[in-house]
């Protein structure tokens, strides 16, 4: 029997033990192992790896721990603007969506792009219209809206940072993403987020833009990001650990490693990225104090973790 499995993430950040109370570090977990046993019992049934990131996508979106969907962040205007990618690693076709608004679950919008637009990305006001066109649930802005989001919007506000403070916050990214292998060997790949806290002028990170924060091609891996989006732009991180497997045959543990723990760390980046291959092989490589993170194989290996080791 071929190999098939996926493996998830929540975020990559400062996550700091002494901040994190055991209640919260059991949510997070059961949260993320939901989310990867959704797609994982997807792909037992036969389906296929796209359906399987999205439907566990669905589940961290709809959860208000994470930084997608419900609980994303507030920009500086104080709305919530939310990005979102998929992308088929057998077809080359990916759809995205950056700043939207409204959208209940921004995946299924870019799902909506990848199979029913003849675009790759779209965005802002626009979008939310295509959304309501093809029938997708719209929330008012205050379904998103959770207590501890609006008060760390506060706080980046009275102190004008970008993103959070990280001496403060234990969470300071909850992007999530899920890259998944099917019976049939083909990859996918998907990403979700809120973006960061106080963003302005409608910043855009890397989790929406194709090669950058969200990647699938079956030559080689399927890769979801996730950190200080800016820096991962700058270094085009998806693609460029595809390329390295392709080009220079690195595997895919030497080619993400050598990319998250070397050239983002000498630019000053700070994050993580999920992968798998057309073997089964996963990784998680992160070069901040923690990220959330999980997986599950047709070998009966499982995993659900917050922090190194």
């Amino acid at each position: 029997m071929k190999p098939f499995g996926i493996v998830i993430h929540g975020g990559a950040g400062t996550v700091s033990k002494t901040k994190m109370t055991k209640w919260k570090a059991e949510a997070y977990k059961q949260a993320l192992k939901r989310a990867y046993t959704v797609g994982f019992l997807t792909l037992q049934k036969g389906g296929s790896s796209l359906q399987a990131v999205k439907e566990a996508i669905i589940i961290l979106e709809d959860c208000p721990l994470f930084n997608a969907g419900k609980g994303s962040v507030f920009t500086h205007a104080g709305s919530i603007e939310m990005d979102a990618a998929l992308m088929d690693g057998k077809r080359m076709q990916a759809g995205a969506v950056a700043g939207v608004q409204q959208v209940k679950n921004p995946i299924l919008l870019a799902e909506r792009v990848l199979k029913k637009s003849r675009h790759v990305l779209i965005s802002g006001a626009q979008a939310l219209e295509y959304a309501r066109e093809q029938g997708l649930e719209i929330e008012e802005q205050s379904y998103f809206e959770e207590e501890e989001r609006l008060k760390q919007y506060q706080r980046a506000l009275a102190k004008d940072n970008i993103g959070l403070d990280h001496d403060e916050e234990p969470e300071k990214y909850g992007t999530v993403g899920a890259v998944a292998l099917d019976k049939k060997g083909n990859l996918a790949a998907a990403t979700s987020t809120g973006g960061m806290v106080n963003k302005k002028y409608g910043r855009v990170g890397d989790s929406p833009l194709i090669g950058i924060g969200t990647y699938a091609n079956n030559n080689s891996c399927a890769i979801s990001c996730t950190g200080h989006g800016e820096f991962f732009i700058r270094s085009v991180v998806a693609h460029e650990v595809s390329a390295r497997m392709l080009y220079k045959g690195e595997s895919l543990e030497e080619a993400s490693n050598y990319i998250i723990k070397d050239e983002l760390v000498r630019l000053g980046g700070r994050g993580g990225l999920i992968g798998i291959d057309q073997a089964g092989n996963m990784v998680m490589p992160f070069n901040t104090k923690g990220m959330y993170r999980g997986f599950k194989n047709s070998n009966g290996e499982e995993f659900v973790g917050i922090f190194k080791g």
